[in-house]
């Protein structure tokens, strides 16, 4: 008797021979989406608190998850190259700062884009310090990815008419992808640390380093607003868990790509909730930044995919 179309097929293929994600493509997806729950509640919380007050809420409920977590495999929390450990923990903390203040003041698919210029930030940077090759096709890369990030700021020197988002805080957007590609870099040479130390020192700086900004500007929270802050928390663990476990199942490239889901996701809370529709200058240069990005990752073979820390 002939089978039919589907029968006697493995359980990893749909109807008409498609086929399901593999599970590390699953996990990206996942951690994509829980990432961009995230920016909508950082964005959410910053209508009436401060940036710097919702990083350090994040911080310090990151550091009881990552404190519990290196407990639990036995490590010591404190690594060995302390010195460089801290430093990875103030750039990361520097980063992430600049990244929630662009959430905040920003359009949230626009801030998300340009934080994820750091991909790109990183393969410059690590070609200055880490003497990392970089040839033609990565240099059109960064050349591509700034000329997306110009369509979607359209800065008054180059378009005139004026700027359609304020310079000021595409500037301090772009030094938080700079700060998360320094952190990034930093990473790579912390070869001999357990990767739950090098993530637990993002949350031990941060606590300390906002605690100044925060105290000349806190605002007390209402009870909507701390379930709020708690959330930010709850959802950065869980889109850490899940990506990381994706990078350590899926190849880079794949990986990278999917993880491009958080802009799709991000774009779309702005529109159900805050009414910011992306124009098509925006969405081109969005395209730009991102296929620029996957061909970084695919000419970088062989090295490992940065695990995401937003």
């Amino acid at each position: 008797m002939r089978q039919s179309a589907t029968e006697g097929s493995s359980p990893a293929e749909g109807l008409a021979g498609a086929r399901v994600p593999s599970a590390g493509l699953r996990y990206m997806a996942a951690g994509a989406f829980w990432f961009s729950l995230m920016s909508l509640l950082v964005k959410v919380a910053g209508e009436r608190l401060p940036s710097q007050q919702i990083v350090l809420a994040r911080a310090v409920l990151t550091l009881l998850f990552s404190y519990a977590m290196v407990r639990r495999a036995g490590v010591s929390p404190w690594g060995n190259d302390r010195l460089r450990l801290l430093l990875r923990g103030l750039l990361g903390s520097v980063g992430l700062s600049f990244f929630y203040f662009s959430l905040v003041h920003l359009p949230i698919a626009e801030a998300t884009i340009i934080q994820y210029m750091n991909p790109v930030f990183t393969a410059v940077l690590a070609a200055w310090l880490l003497r990392e090759r970089m040839g033609g096709r990565e240099a059109a890369c960064v050349a591509l990815s700034l000329l997306g990030v110009a369509l979607v700021t359209r800065p008054d020197f180059l378009f005139g008419g004026g700027a359609r988002l304020p310079a000021v805080y595409v500037g301090l957007a772009l030094l938080g992808a700079l700060g998360s590609a320094s952190a990034y870099v930093t990473i790579r040479t912390l070869t001999r640390e357990h990767p739950l130390v090098v993530v637990f020192y993002l949350p031990l700086v941060t606590v300390p380093v906002t605690l100044p900004f925060v105290g000349t500007t806190a605002v007390w929270p209402t009870p909507w607003e701390w379930g709020v802050l708690l959330a930010v928390g709850v959802t950065t663990q869980i889109a850490q868990v899940y990506m990381t476990r994706g990078l350590q199942m899926e190849r880079a490239g794949p990986a990278t790509a999917v993880g491009y889901l958080q802009v799709v996701f991000a774009a779309a809370w702005g529109v159900l909730f805050f009414g910011e529709y992306p124009d098509a200058w925006s969405i081109a240069g969005g395209v730009m930044i991102i296929g620029s990005t996957l061909a970084l990752v695919r000419s970088a073979r062989g090295k490992p995919a940065p695990v995401p820390e937003e």
